[in-house]
């Protein structure tokens, strides 16, 4: 290859190698160039250190990139033959073929740049031979070019060249496209993807600037997205076969479905090769635009392993009057022309040479018109619709650059020596509507509006493979509002019925969270039951929602519910169990109150005092039935009762107790005054019980003054339910109350217990004495039973020390008394009562 150097005003060359010379061409007084992959294969020269290295061999024809070169040619005599647009000036062209091989584009642009002299050691007039480059069709190749064209400055617009990497103005501040950067496409990819649920992908991509930059921008927006992708791999259309066979059989072995292909054109064909010998089937395919909507894949033996394609193409447009260009194409044209010659023998299979045997001759008179391949198919211009707009937008650019008129057929003031970086400032600035009616323009990075079709490969009735458009991707529109569908039923891998499913772990039903497998990527998840309290309501959380305070989860711990109310409640057996007891205790509390009023004057019943007796069974079925206020929902006045309720009626009972143990005391220890004594000792009753009781009052309404009880939803104790209980208010309140009541009790003991051997058949301190143990047994018994308790076992715990010591002094002080007034009527006599040998003490 040559090496040029130029400056301002001249530049010195000396050409090493030969440049290529053009495929096409066409002299004019504006030259611009071209360069596509019109052949795709390169065969290897053998280099020598002393012979000229030789030019690179193309072969096998690419129709597809064949129609992009002729697309150009069309645009160039569309503008030759405009009144409005450089009128007067002749357009020419030179087309190279870079063959999808940086060697061969390094040879193309060198002849583009140097024109076709061979030059040594001569002055140079520094000027390039063409004003700008359309090309070229693929990211790695037009990088070659662009490290010697942009140092002259020379504009080079590509058409198929997406990697996001050309966006750099600082590297290539000459260059500009008009196909979307892959920025956008592999963003709509990672979108598409994830539109789709499909979480697990495999990647294979081309191994060059295309493909390698492409996959890097997907797999960082997949992420972004919450894809994961299994696996990445490359493929190189100079790489071995084994290397490929390696390829497909990661993709075999991987549990992905979907498989996203980054791939160049050349590179999709090497794949599909091996994945057909390995009948690699079953695959959901999503593309880039480079392959997604060619005509050759879908019409080939690949197209039963891509029915049901994904990806996203630039959007179709309609060029008119290019196929009727297309079909004039002929080699009587330019007989010399070996490109021509090669195009009509690849396309109707015969051959110029004569000798050749098996192979028809071709007359030159065969009719494209009956030909259908890529090349005569208009159906899917989208890439033909660049290379149109590509050469358009140096045409406007040159156009405002000369200051041509705007009236018919003024001449533009053409200058000896246009210089092409004066068309990089004025292809910045264009901004025009081609026939069709779409908007060209560039961006400050030289790039073109992002906006594709989202196609899907479908098969017609005839089993044709077509390209349908069933979405948009505008990079244009707001986040969330860039990717749309249209409603088309879309047809998926294998023909399927259902949209395929490509995860790494199932989805995590409401009420349950993913969970880290460590080691494995995000997508790989077991699936955590929330905890007690907390929820997911959507599937694949990634964590669970605590309830609000007053709230708890479900079963399936989809959505919080209130939480239950618990407290003693009359409907459960323990409430209902408790409140019988009760009311047993009161009817037997009131049979024993009828019995002793039965008999109210017989000797027993008169020698246990039956005002105090009478006064005490009240009080008992005060007790029984005060109970009943701890049973149900706590309410205001419910928590104030029960507490107080308790407090006074035990006071009052323990008071009569205490009243009928200090009568005993005076009667049978004040003998000198025992008269006197009897005779006080009923107004000395009442005065104690009323006092005792008044006291007990006072401290209830202090208590209730102060603090009183209220009811409290305890959230503390139980965390999937709310215990209703009623908050004491006072602690001390309560426990000033409940002390006072066991004062009574201890002092009411100690009498009784002096009173216990007092000379009486009948001896009541004694059964007070009993009866008070018991008392004090069961409510020492209760604190700690009260504290410990959880919930409300705290109200059964205290309704059980109530009823036990209610019942332990109605037995202890009335079982015996009864006893004998309904099965020894024969000892209910005054002698009985006051001997002391006939009887023992009960």
């Amino acid at each position: 290859m040559g090496s040029l150097v130029a400056d301002d005003d001249t530049a010195s060359c000396e050409i090493l190698g030969s440049a290529e010379f053009p495929l096409l061409s066409k002299k004019g007084d504006i030259t611009i160039g071209g360069a596509f992959s019109i052949h795709d294969y390169m065969s290897k020269p053998l280099y020598s250190l002393t012979d000229t290295p030789p030019s690179p061999k193309c072969s096998r024809i690419n129709l597809r990139e064949f129609r992009f070169a002729q697309t150009m040619i069309f645009a160039i005599e569309e503008i030759n033959n405009s009144s409005f647009l450089l009128p007067n000036i002749s357009v020419g062209y030179k087309i190279f073929d870079s063959c999808g091989s940086t060697l061969a584009s390094t040879h193309a642009v060198m002849g583009l740049i140097n024109g076709d002299e061979r030059i040594m050691g001569k002055t140079c007039s520094g000027q390039s031979s063409v004003h700008a480059i359309i090309g070229s069709s693929e990211s790695s190749t037009t990088i070659v070019m662009l490290q010697i064209a942009g140092i002259f400055q020379i504009p080079m617009i590509s058409h198929f060249a997406t990697c996001a990497c050309l966006s750099n103005r600082k590297e290539y501040p000459s260059f500009f496209r008009t196909i979307p950067s892959d920025y956008y496409q592999s963003r709509a990819l990672a979108k598409l993807v994830k539109h789709f649920g499909w979480t697990w992908v495999g990647a294979v991509r081309s191994d060059n600037d295309y493909g390698n930059n492409g996959m890097a921008t997907f797999i960082s927006a997949a992420s972004q997205e919450g894809v994961c992708v299994e696996y990445s791999e490359a493929i190189s259309r100079t790489g071995s076969r084994e290397q490929v066979e390696r390829v497909v059989n990661v993709i075999r072995k991987g549990t992905a479905t979907v498989l996203v292909a980054f791939l160049a054109l050349v590179e999709m064909d090497i794949l599909l090769e091996e994945a057909l010998r390995q009948n690699l089937t079953g695959l959901q395919w999503v593309g880039s635009e480079s392959w997604i909507t060619s005509g050759h894949l879908a019409k080939t033996k690949y197209s039963d392993i891509l029915t049901g394609s994904l990806g996203f193409a630039i959007r179709k447009a309609k060029i008119t009057g290019l196929r009727e260009f297309l079909l004039q194409v002929n080699p009587n044209q330019e007989p010399q022309n070996n490109l021509l010659r090669e195009f009509w023998e690849v396309t109707f299979g015969c051959s110029f040479q004569s000798s050749l045997d098996n192979i028809k001759q071709c007359s030159g008179s065969e009719r494209l018109q009956d030909i259908n391949n890529p090349f005569t198919d208009v159906s899917e211009l989208r890439i033909s619709n660049n290379v149109y707009k590509a050469v358009y937008a140096v045409a406007h650019a040159i156009h405002s650059m000369v200051k041509c008129g705007e009236a018919v057929n003024q001449s533009c003031n053409v200058k000896d020596h246009l210089e092409p970086k004066q068309v990089v400032k004025h292809l910045q600035d264009v901004n025009f509507t081609i026939r069709s009616g779409e908007r060209v323009h560039f961006d400050g990075k030289g790039d073109p509006a992002a906006a594709y079709e989202l196609v899907n490969w479908q098969r017609t009735p005839q089993g044709d493979t077509v390209f349908v458009a069933i979405g948009s991707y505008d990079a244009s529109l707001p986040n969330g509002k860039q990717f749309t569908m249209n409603g088309v039923n879309i047809t998926w891998a294998a023909d399927s019925p259902q949209r395929p499913l490509s995860v790494c772990s199932e989805s995590c039903r409401a009420g349950f969270r993913q969970a880290m497998i460590i080691g494995k990527p995000l997508c790989c998840f077991s699936c955590v039951a929330c905890t007690a309290g907390e929820i997911s309501n959507s599937s694949n959380s990634a964590e669970c929602s605590r309830c609000p305070l007053e709230f708890w989860s479900n079963e399936d711990h989809s959505k919080c519910v209130p939480k239950v109310m618990e407290f003693l409640s009359y409907g459960e057996t323990m409430g209902a169990l408790l409140a019988a007891f009760s009311l047993f205790g009161a009817t037997l509390t009131l049979v024993v109150f009828c019995i002793f009023f039965q008999f109210r004057h017989t000797p027993l019943v008169k020698a246990s005092n039956s005002e105090l007796s009478f006064l005490l069974l009240f009080s008992l079925t005060l007790c029984f039935l005060c109970s009943l206020t701890f049973i149900g929902q706590p309410t205001d006045w419910s928590c104030m009762l029960r507490h107080t309720a308790f407090g006074i009626t035990f006071a009052l009972c323990i008071s009569c107790i205490l009243a009928k143990t200090i009568t005993v005391l005076m009667a049978f220890k004040a003998t000198r005054l025992r008269n006197t004594a009897l005779q006080c000792s009923a107004p000395l009753q009442r005065t104690s019980v009323l006092g005792c009781t008044l006291l007990q009052v006072l401290v209830c309404v202090v208590w209730l003054t102060l603090a009183p009880p209220f009811p409290h939803k305890n959230t503390a104790y139980a965390s999937d339910r709310i215990i209703l209980e009623c908050d004491l208010g006072s602690p001390v309140g309560f426990w000033a109350v409940l002390g006072y009541v066991g004062l009574l009790a201890v002092l009411c003991f100690v009498l009784a217990f002096l009173a216990r051997k007092l000379p009486d058949n009948f001896n009541e301190a004694k059964l007070i004495t009993f009866s008070m143990l018991i008392f004090s047994a069961v409510w020492v018994t209760f604190i700690p039973a009260y504290v410990s308790s959880p919930g409300k076992f705290t109200v059964a715990v205290e309704i059980f020390a109530i009823l036990a010591s209610s019942f332990g002094l109605l037995f202890c002080i009335f079982a015996p008394k009864c006893y004998i007034l309904l099965l020894k009527p024969e000892r209910n006599t005054k002698n009985h009562m006051m001997g002391r040998d006939q009887l023992k003490p009960l």
